[in-house]
């Protein structure tokens, strides 16, 4: 039986249709040769997730993501095709997360810990993972102020490669070599001096020795008059010398009041001493008894008549 040419262009063809829509139906990620689950999730935004695009499980791909419609509320439900020899868990977390700097999108489950599985055509949890983009912000606002900072830099940079400041900088160069040639005289005469002057300056040294060596020798005779002083200051301290401060503030107020009363005209001092008319009857009595005795002296047997043989008076 011959095959004719258009027999094999036909068959040809239908087998390219029948592989196209294959290819077709696999990028929009349907499994046409394996049966699946149909699992939803209802997502707020979808940024950068499309058909086809792999569901995962730490890392492994165990589905795809089939059908994306528009809800009227304006949230996205995504469908999602899981081979069916994998066992989800119904309360597995569909995550939405990023897969690169580029922000493409894939749906990442985080199994649940229930021992129930979830359904065909059942609705998991879904959430939204910060983007890696999000989680560079930190990262991308500390590089701008890095460049921020290196382009002050850089332009310190240029100021200082300026002609003009170069020639600044060599003449302070210069002025600093100047210093120091300056500075290294000055040390070589340093130097001279101190060598010329090397035995004075044992000698001091010497001398200080002495002083030391003597310090030391007094020390026991200053740490004897050092014992001597605490002795004179604990016996000073332990005298009664605020007993006789006592005494003494007593008797001075005591002779303080004695002359106030004498001032005062009270006792006999003070009669004598301040009232003019007792001075003036002492002085006349004085006077009269100097008289009387001149008297008596004078003319004795006016006062004393005596016998010596027994006569009668008169």
């Amino acid at each position: 039986m011959t095959i004719t040419n258009e027999t094999k262009i036909g068959v040809l063809t239908a087998i390219a249709i029948t592989i196209l829509i294959l290819g077709f139906s696999f990028l929009r990620g349907d499994d046409l040769f394996s049966g699946s689950n149909k699992f939803y999730a209802v997502y707020k935004s979808v940024d950068g997730l499309a058909v086809s695009k792999p569901v995962l499980v730490n890392g492994f791909q165990i589905g795809r993501i089939s059908k994306m419609k528009l809800l009227p509320d304006g949230r996205t439900i995504v469908e999602l095709k899981i081979d069916r020899q994998y066992n989800v868990p119904s309360n597995t977390l569909a995550k939405l997360v990023s897969t690169d700097l580029l922000g493409s999108k894939a749906i990442v489950f985080a199994y649940g810990n229930s021992n129930t599985y979830a359904q065909d055509n059942d609705t998991l949890h879904a959430d939204i993972e910060g983007g890696l983009a999000e989680s560079l912000q930190p990262i991308q606002m500390k590089a701008e102020n890095l460049i921020s900072k290196l382009d002050s830099s850089l332009a310190s940079i240029n100021k200082i490669l300026n002609p003009n400041f170069q020639k600044n900088v060599d003449r302070s160069f210069l002025s600093i070599a100047n210093s120091l040639q300056t500075l290294e005289g000055t040390t070589k005469k340093i130097d001279a001096l101190i060598g010329s002057q090397t035995d004075h300056i044992n000698g001091i040294l010497a001398n200080t020795e002495v002083v030391s060596s003597n310090l030391k020798t007094s020390s026991a005779h200053i740490t004897g008059i050092t014992e001597n002083f605490d002795k004179v200051s604990n016996d000073v301290a332990n005298a009664n010398i605020k007993q006789t401060l006592d005494n003494a503030n007593k008797a001075m107020a005591d002779l303080q009041a004695t002359i106030s009363k004498i001032n005062a005209n009270q006792g006999n001092l003070g009669l004598l001493l301040n009232d003019n008319k007792l001075y003036n009857n002492l002085n006349n009595a004085s006077k009269h008894l100097d008289s009387l005795f001149i008297d008596i002296k004078a003319h004795p047997k006016h006062y004393v008549s005596f016998s010596v043989f027994g006569g009668k008076k008169q």
